[in-house]
């Protein structure tokens, strides 16, 4: 017969024997957390790269003879009157294949003031190009190539890029070849920059420099998200921050200048400023408003028809609220001549809704 608390010795020693075994056994390394991105990005390279192309362009210029050499006396001294010599001048950029038809869209500065304009497809075929159309508010342009078969690049059909996704940006810097370099959106929707008249800026920190303008930014799958356009710099290299034109206003600049040939955007005839908190105090309106000022109303616009004047505060713009100046312009710009909009707008401490009928801004001229 066992003695009585053998049973509890038992399981006493079985614990402390447990116990030192756990602790001297070597414990499993810790898993890492997968991560679901691709270890490559040549899949979106191979889809996206071919309908990247390169511009070259040309024009011509005029080197001056020196003034002295105008001067009839010291014309005597040389065999004939000295004329002034041309010169080609010769600049690059980037350009991306948006149709079949050969369509190219790319950065009007890319092109400003070209007498000639070479497309170089990354196969090896090479191009002249006509100007289809320029939008110089937005510093976009269409080119068109005649070349049978040309490769064209996917878009984006989800319009929620987000910060921190990957982007690839795909040009031709400093001139070296078709470049593919990457990052991640840093912002979007950044504006009051000084850039374009309309900015709604994709922000990357992809390398981009002098050669990428006119470029593809496009996401890990290849498809096209934004037109690349400025780098900002002081020393006109890369500093890890570029812009780019987000894919859906550049494709509505495409449409307008095939169909009109200039871009239609809407006008009221407004210069607003944003409400500030002194604004707020100094008009004793609530601290949590958010609208704009009116600074100014073009008497023949259509705002100015609809009885809005300066001073007026505008509160809303068919719905959204009047935030910042820039991202209403746009939505303004975004409207077709004849279209509707009401205003909410607050005059004397009193709210009212105004109702007017959209004009057509007339387009900017020049290179």
């Amino acid at each position: 017969m066992q003695k009585p608390g053998f049973f509890s010795w038992s399981i006493l020693l079985g614990l402390v024997i447990a116990s030192l075994a756990l602790h001297f056994i070597p414990k499993p390394a810790p898993t890492l957390r997968q991560v679901s991105g691709p270890v490559s990005y040549s899949d979106a390279v191979d889809l996206a790269a071919p309908a990247v192309v390169n511009i070259y362009t040309s024009k011509k210029t005029q080197t001056q003879v020196h003034p002295l050499l105008s001067d009839p006396f010291f014309r005597r001294f040389f065999d004939r009157s000295p004329m002034p010599r041309s010169r080609m001048q010769s600049s690059l950029g980037s350009g991306v294949i948006i149709s079949e038809q050969g369509l190219i869209l790319t950065n009007n500065h890319v092109i400003s003031g070209a007498d000639e304009i070479l497309i170089a497809l990354n196969d090896g075929r090479t191009s002249n190009a006509r100007v289809i159309g320029r939008d110089v508010e937005s510093d976009l342009a269409l080119l068109k190539i005649e070349l049978p078969d040309v490769p064209v690049i996917q878009f984006a059909q989800e319009d929620d890029l987000k910060v921190g996704d990957v982007t690839l940006a795909i040009g031709n810097p400093f001139g070296v070849g078709q470049t593919v370099t990457m990052g991640i959106v840093s912002a979007t929707g950044r504006n009051q920059l000084g850039i374009t008249t309309y900015e709604d800026f994709i922000q990357t920190d992809a390398a981009v420099n002098p050669g990428n303008s006119g470029g593809a930014l496009v996401n890990a799958l290849g498809d096209l998200v934004g037109i690349n356009t400025a780098i900002y710099s002081k020393s006109g290299g890369n500093q890890g921050i570029s812009f780019a034109i987000p894919i859906k206003h550049a494709l509505r600049v495409a449409a307008d200048l095939v169909k009109y040939g200039q871009v239609i955007r809407g006008w009221l005839g407004l210069e607003t400023q944003e409400l500030s908190d002194e604004l707020k105090a100094t008009f004793g309106l609530p601290s949590d408003l958010i609208g704009q000022v009116v600074v100014g109303v073009a008497e023949n616009g259509p705002a100015y028809a609809a009885g809005i004047r300066k001073g007026d505060i505008i509160t809303h713009y068919n719905g959204q609220e009047a935030d910042k100046g820039t991202q209403t312009m746009r939505q303004i710009a975004d409207l077709m001549p004849g279209d509707s909009v009401t205003m909410g707008l607050i005059r004397g401490g009193q709210f009212y809704e105004v109702k007017s009928t959209v004009g057509q801004r007339l387009p900017r001229t020049g290179h």
